[in-house]
């Protein structure tokens, strides 16, 4: 069964492997039949045939679009719009309609959102605000709601809302009343760092939600990935806690993959031109933002 949080996954390690070979594993027609398969008329994506529709399957669908260079208006269609009826009255976005703002769904929506240039629907003032208070005073990592506790993975699911909010404003185009800081994200990345490195590391390897927890894949993927945020102020100079050997390579904050990585592709996709889809010529774009 098809699945847009597993093709987000195999896109994005094919983006990771990075050469023409991986490149042209994906027929581009094919699944951009599938993405407009799952579109849904309300303006968001299921995840599957006949699947539940939420704020994943709308990140899932435009970060592959993206990836690709298969975003059209025909697929962005409504996403905006679904998008903002999701933001709730705390500033967050939740994963449905009605649902209490959520860091992981949070970090969909504006994700799917600054990829369309779309950012500035959203109340991004509420939504900074909601974002700087989830970082915990005490353990320095984030928490992925309201009076709940910190979780390493939010390091990144919170941690790259923050890049994100910039280049929202940025495409904004705002004036005196916020100024966009080049030295830092809003957020307090040397506590986050300090939490990760001394509280979620397993003695036996791997990475944890938080002493006391199992290391698994997933909190060793995004805690990590959360790390490599808040390592690089928005300027690009390096902050790192402890060694240098400490510091991990850039990421771009709307794919979660390297951002050499992601500069490549972009070369390769933008060469390849159109792609074609039951007899009809479609020109694609990686994004719709300024």
């Amino acid at each position: 069964l098809a699945h847009l949080a597993p093709t987000y996954a195999a896109v994005s390690a094919l983006i990771i492997a990075g050469d023409e070979v991986a490149y042209r594993v994906v027929d581009r027609g094919t699944m951009y039949k599938f993405l407009m398969r799952m579109k849904h008329p309300d303006g968001g994506f299921t995840m599957h045939e006949e699947g539940e529709t939420d704020m994943r399957g709308t990140y899932c669908a435009m970060a592959v679009a993206s990836m690709l260079h298969i975003l059209t208006d025909e697929l962005a269609e409504g996403v905006a719009e679904y998008v903002c009826r999701c933001q709730t009255f705390e500033g967050g976005i939740a994963g449905e309609e009605g649902l209490e703002a959520h860091g992981g769904y949070s970090y969909c929506g504006l994700a799917a959102l600054c990829i369309l240039g779309r950012a500035h629907a959203l109340d991004l003032h509420n939504f900074l605000h909601w974002a700087t208070h989830r970082q915990m005073g005490l353990e320095g990592g984030f928490q992925g709601r309201t009076n709940k506790l910190v979780d390493s993975c939010y390091s990144f699911w919170q941690g790259a809302i923050f890049p994100l909010l910039h280049e929202a404003f940025r495409q904004q185009g705002v004036g005196e009343e916020i100024r966009l800081p080049s030295e830092h994200a809003w957020f307090s990345s040397r506590p986050l760092q300090t939490y990760v490195f001394l509280a979620c590391q397993h003695p036996g390897g791997g990475l944890r939600d938080k002493p006391g927890k199992s290391a698994d894949f997933y909190h060793t993927c995004y805690s990590l990935s959360g790390v490599a945020v808040s390592q690089y102020n928005a300027d690009g100079i390096e902050d790192v806690v402890g060694d240098k050997a400490n510091l991990l390579v850039r990421t771009d904050p709307f794919y979660n993959v390297t951002l050499e990585k992601a500069e490549r592709k972009t070369v390769f996709f933008e060469a390849a031109g159109p792609f074609e889809v039951d007899g009809r010529t479609v020109h694609g774009r990686a994004f719709r933002g300024g």
